[in-house]
């Protein structure tokens, strides 16, 4: 009868250990951390684009009636940041893309850059994510002095952060208003009126987020004063960054943010 009532015993203690874990698994997939795939991917509706474009290191979604894209992300590591891969300038149409698009002829002779999206110098670990990098689905008409100055040191905090950090996530892109810059080419390729960029990274304390946007005009600034929330920049593009976070986190990380934890003086 004892050893009876201890079997019972110890099929209810391992019932209960079993009901704990299966708890908390449950309360983890819905408030703990993600998993740290396609965090940079975000929200919209599939049917609204022409083709949703995956290359080895970034994803985009080319605007076909303007012929720039609606967004660029990726995810840059620092072994990805260590690369040793040369810088190709073999801008080129994009194979994979079917349909209306901006080529070479358009930008020439146009006085507007051809502005990388997801910059070349993310793209260093392998030549065909280099050579992916200059498809015209990641390539905007962007003003010379922006393109090499402002712009230029964002994408080069993004290297410092992805160091410093092991990995950060970005999705970046061009905001058209009014089209009053009008349009480039042939192809008629629209100039956007500005630049858009959204940061996440993981740290020690959670997620912690940054945006910033900048006209496509020349000058100069210190990036802070670029700086603001993701849920801003998610205002001003009608885009919603890092869908995939759990979204009591996504709330509260994109409703602020921190120079510090960004290195940004």
């Amino acid at each position: 009868m004892k050893k009876r009532t201890t079997s019972r015993l110890v099929e209810i203690l391992l019932l209960i250990v079993i009901c704990a874990i299966l708890q908390w698994c449950k309360t983890t997939s819905q408030t703990g951390s993600p998993a740290d795939d396609k965090l940079e991917i975000p929200a919209y509706t599939a049917a609204s684009y022409k083709q949703h474009l995956v290359y080895e290191g970034y994803e985009a979604v080319l605007n076909e009636k303007m012929r720039i894209p609606e967004w660029v992300a990726y995810e840059l590591t620092d072994q990805e940041v260590s690369g040793t891969n040369e810088r190709s300038n073999h801008f080129r149409t994009d194979p994979n893309f079917n349909g209306a698009q901006a080529d070479d002829n358009d930008y020439r002779n146009s006085g507007w850059d051809r502005g990388h999206m997801a910059p070349a110098a993310d793209m260093k670990l392998t030549e065909q994510m280099m050579r992916e990098s200059f498809y015209f689905t990641n390539i905007c008409p962007q003003n010379h002095n922006l393109n090499s100055g402002d712009w230029k040191a964002l994408e080069e905090l993004v290297r410092d952060c992805a160091n410093k950090y092991s990995k950060v996530y970005v999705t970046c892109g061009p905001i058209v208003t009014d089209k009053s810059l009008g349009t480039i080419g042939a192809n008629k390729v629209t100039i956007p009126n500005a630049f858009y960029k959204v940061l996440l990274v993981s740290t020690p304390r959670g997620y912690e987020s940054i945006g910033f946007i900048m006209e496509n005009k020349a000058g100069h600034k210190p990036l802070s004063t670029y700086a603001m929330t993701v849920d801003e920049v998610e205002s001003c593009t009608g885009l919603d960054f890092f869908p995939a976070l759990p979204n009591d986190i996504e709330s509260q990380t994109e409703s602020i943010y921190s120079l510090y934890v960004w290195d940004i003086k």
